[in-house]
């Protein structure tokens, strides 16, 4: 089944959530202002996959069921379909700036993997649990928030040893029909929204860690889970060209004695796998990030385009102006290559899983994390001063001031002034206002900060390899014994799983590039 954004907002309706926003108690999150932006923007990946100019891209077909589901809901099975979640990806982004839903198959990922590596190890029936779930959930085309990040306390601290035990996420008791849980999830992704939450543990657990090594599905109404979130975007404000219509809401889950079934609990207890779980959702997110950051990046370019042509100095007339744009060009494309070397690259691994290429998808992220500043940087350049002193959008319309404010700030004679002003509030928006600054924070930390893609990046690049190069070089036998030079096969990210094939050899569909699709 697939539901449209209005399907959508109907079966939220049908839940009975303890959702508080500013303080206040929402009575229906399908329908409260507040949140109005968040449901907009998950909306559109449901239209998107029933517009058949974008279902090559938005819809795919689960091997498991030979059925056709939402890309995001998705298990990748190969490179090719790592390929086609990006571009899906970044399709959405460029519509609605974060697409919130890719977290979803993120986690449906991950946990597919870590299950089956627990069942085979241990034995069991997690993965027969998650797969039977997975079936539901691609049924009834379902969105589902990742409840990851734990409150932590004090970080210095493993969860076993916090003074508040309620820190992290926890197993209080083991029960013949189920789990019951107790703690915080601080972070989480469109949380009053969704119609379900992945519960995964959001670091390696030890043995003395075993109760909070936990994974599971909690219904968003489930019974002791609480909410307090913060507004989507920036509803209301006639200035928020972008973010009044499309924005993220993130919330706090607080689980006080949440009850959960078996038949939804994938994990409960194993420590030994929790590593696994951790990092393959990682390098999955990291990866999706890629995309969702070169959406945004396009909105920037395009609205950087049109912002110098309003103000009269034109891209292709001006070098200064030409050249930042190209140096934000280069950025995003740069990154969002990593991206798509992480999916030509992706490997296969023994669940049916296609993982992202772990150094290249941690490069990607890196390289957007601490580019974000640099994007925004490059947008106001190009656009000038003017996109943070305009008065408000009201001004326009006063009899007092709106002829005076057009006569003086209309700049090209083929730019109508109100087209000008639209432009420079949507930069304000999406570059200089409390909007720009959440996507900055999300762009650095979101997935993990720098630091643990920098762990990730030197875990997996082959080090020792480059080092055995250069000791070959240095004691002049590379002529020699060409049979000792490191071979290109062994190096993890460096060649095919599949073997090596050129991005055209993947049979992508036309159009390869998510902005060429036609609307």
């Amino acid at each position: 089944m697939f539901m449209s954004s209005a399907d959508y907002r109907e079966s939220l309706r049908r839940l009975e959530p303890r959702v508080f926003v500013n303080g206040r108690r929402v009575s229906s999150v399908a329908d409260d202002p507040d949140l109005a932006p968040g449901v907009a923007a998950i909306g559109v990946t449901y239209d998107f996959a029933l517009d058949p100019a974008k279902q090559v891209l938005m819809q795919a077909t689960e091997a498991m069921s030979g059925q056709a589901v939402n890309r995001l809901l998705h298990i990748n099975r190969s490179p090719q379909d790592l390929m086609y979640k990006l571009e899906a990806v970044r399709l959405i982004c460029q519509e609605v700036g974060c697409a919130q839903r890719y977290l979803t198959q993120d986690a449906l990922n991950a946990i597919w993997q870590a299950t089956y590596a627990l069942e085979a190890a241990e034995g069991g029936e997690a993965h027969q649990r998650f797969k039977a779930y997975l079936a539901d959930v691609q049924a009834r085309d379902l969105t589902l928030g990742v409840a990851m990040t734990d409150g932590k306390g004090d970080r210095s601290l493993h969860p076993h040893a916090q003074p508040n035990p309620d820190a992290y996420v926890r197993i209080v008791e083991r029960r013949a029909d189920g789990i019951v849980l107790r703690g915080t999830k601080a972070i989480v992704t469109g949380a009053p929204y969704m119609h379900e939450f992945l519960v995964m543990p959001c670091r390696t657990m030890g043995q003395a860690d075993a109760d909070y090594a936990v994974c599971c599905a909690v219904p968003l109404d489930a019974a002791g889970l609480t909410i307090a979130a913060r507004p989507a975007g920036r509803p209301g404000e006639s200035a928020a060209k972008f973010s009044a219509r499309y924005g993220q809401s993130t919330g706090v889950l607080m689980f006080h004695d949440v009850f959960v079934p078996w038949a939804k609990v994938f994990m409960a207890g194993e420590w030994a796998h929790s590593s696994q779980l951790v990092t393959a959702y990682a390098t999955h997110h990291r990866h999706s990030c890629i995309a969702a950051r070169a959406g945004f990046g396009d909105l920037l370019i395009g609205a950087g385009v049109m912002m110098a042509e309003a103000n009269g100095v034109p891209a292709e007339k001006f070098g200064h102006i030409r050249n930042s744009l190209v140096d934000l060009i280069k950025i995003v494309e740069g990154f969002y290559a990593c991206g798509v070397a992480a999916s030509v690259y992706g490997k296969v691994d023994p669940s049916g899983v296609a993982q992202p290429d772990d150094v290249f998808a941690n490069i990607g992220k890196l390289l957007l994390s601490t580019q974000i500043y640099d994007m925004h940087r490059l947008a106001h350049e190009v656009s000038g001063g003017l996109i943070v002193a305009l008065p408000g959008p009201d001004e326009d319309h006063n009899p007092e001031t709106g002829a005076d404010l057009a006569k003086a700030l209309t700049a090209n004679p083929n730019v109508p002034y109100q087209k000008r002003m639209d432009v420079a509030r949507l930069l304000e928006d999406l570059t200089a206002s409390k909007e720009a600054g959440w996507y900055s924070v999300i762009s650095l930390h979101g997935g993990g900060s720098p630091q643990a893609m920098k762990r990730e990046i030197w875990r997996n690049y082959p080090v020792q390899d480059r080092r055995q190069l250069v000791e070959r070089l240095l004691d002049r036998g590379v002529l020699a014994d060409a049979g000792d030079a490191p071979s290109r096969d062994k190096q993890p990210g460096r060649c095919c799983v599949e073997g090596c094939k050129t991005p055209e050899d993947l049979a992508l569909p036309a159009p390869r590039r998510a902005q060429d699709a036609p609307e």
